[in-house]
């Protein structure tokens, strides 16, 4: 699905469970979700990816985070990607297993777009996957 007919947003995944990866690729799958997505298996892999100045390669401007990953966990890698003006704006989705009210109030105040528990059923994956495509479908993005 595109934005404003034009090329579809990039997505990046961070995200260091290889069955939790699949699942992603799943519903995007059922869900009909076209857009490029990028791995990630770590907050360092995230930021390299962000900050690549490899220019043919286009910039995700959404990112789904685990916030429980080796090297570089979730709420870390928010306080670094907040501090940089080049990545500040990014959209970021939290899809995690922790239900801690202290992840929960770190994630959102690092102004974190929505903050999903797993591991959901995969239906109820996959209704929330749709949920976030109606989302970044509407949102408008500058170029």
């Amino acid at each position: 699905m595109s934005v404003s007919n034009a090329v579809p947003l990039t997505i990046l995944l961070v995200e260091d469970d290889e069955v939790d990866i699949m699942n992603v690729k799943r519903a995007f799958k059922k869900n009909n979700i076209s857009n490029p997505l990028l791995v990630a298996h770590n907050g360092i892999e995230a930021l390299e990816v962000l900050r690549s100045t490899d220019s043919d390669a286009p910039k995700p401007k959404i990112i789904l985070l685990d916030l429980n990953m080796p090297r570089m966990g979730g709420i870390e890698f928010l306080k670094e990607m907040r501090q940089d003006p080049a990545l500040s704006k990014l959209s970021v989705f939290v899809m995690t297993t922790s239900n801690e009210d202290g992840d929960k109030i770190d994630a959102y105040n690092l102004n974190v777009a929505g903050y999903i528990l797993k591991p959901l059923s995969m239906d109820r994956f996959i209704a929330a996957v749709s949920t976030l495509k109606s989302y970044w479908t509407l949102c408008e993005y500058p170029s």
